[in-house]
């Protein structure tokens, strides 16, 4: 039972991940694109998917969490796994793999945003030296 659970929490963990990669890859290519605006915008967009996949996964799929269904805790016996067990194992993967992601895309927007406004300054520093 204990290894469908596992698995189970994978798979959400990893459509999860999908959905936000898909909702997300227009804007951060655009971002990458303008910042960037080298061929090697292109790699940048590629790590970032991945790296959604292993926060996503990573947040999601709690191994150290889902250890109590297979060793007993020092005041307690293994807990088993019922149905109220497997929804509250599932909310826990969606949830654990949406605050992961959104604190990775919160970053990489806050990194961004302080990328474009450097790119900005010195475009405009260059038009202006230019005049």
């Amino acid at each position: 039972m204990f290894i469908t659970l596992l698995c189970v929490t994978f798979v959400i963990a990893l459509l999860v991940s999908f959905v936000v990669s898909r909702v997300f890859s227009v804007p951060i290519s655009n971002i990458l694109s303008r910042i960037i605006s080298d061929a090697i915008s292109v790699a940048w967009v590629r790590y970032l998917q991945f790296a959604i996949y292993v926060v996503g996964i990573s947040s999601g799929v709690r191994i150290w969490d889902l250890e109590k269904y297979i060793s007993p805790s020092k005041n307690s016996e293994i807990l088993v796994l019922n149905l109220n067990r497997w929804i509250l194992e599932i909310y826990r993967t969606i949830i654990g793999s949406l605050i992961g992601l959104a604190w990775m895309l919160l970053v990489f927007f806050m990194f961004a945003l302080i990328a474009y406004v450097i790119v900005r300054i010195s475009a405009n520093r260059v038009r202006q030296d230019g005049k």
